[in-house]
């Protein structure tokens, strides 16, 4: 899986840099972040009717609680390691 780098903006930018944020937005998707914790995503409309326009047959969808507990861990880390990597150090 290819990944990808989220460009990160406060929510304080919005007023500041609304052009550049559109500008990125157009490009790849943005992560919008109040307060040091992403809130919004901003995607360009193209972007979003992607990801809308897949079937309910290409997702796996499934409930942690039927996982067993070794994925749910697996799962978990996943997501630390990515909110860490989308979040702005100070």
């Amino acid at each position: 899986m290819k990944e990808r780098i989220v460009r990160t903006f406060s929510t304080s930018d919005l007023s500041r840099k609304s052009g550049d944020i559109i500008a990125s937005a157009l490009q790849s998707p943005v992560s919008i972040s109040q307060r040091g914790k992403p809130r919004l995503i901003m995607l360009s409309v193209e972007q979003y009717e992607a990801l809308t326009a897949r079937s309910a047959d290409e997702r796996l969808v499934g409930a942690t609680a039927d996982m067993p507990a070794d994925l749910v861990q697996d799962i978990g880390c996943a997501i630390d390691d990515y909110l860490l990597d989308i979040t702005p150090q100070s």
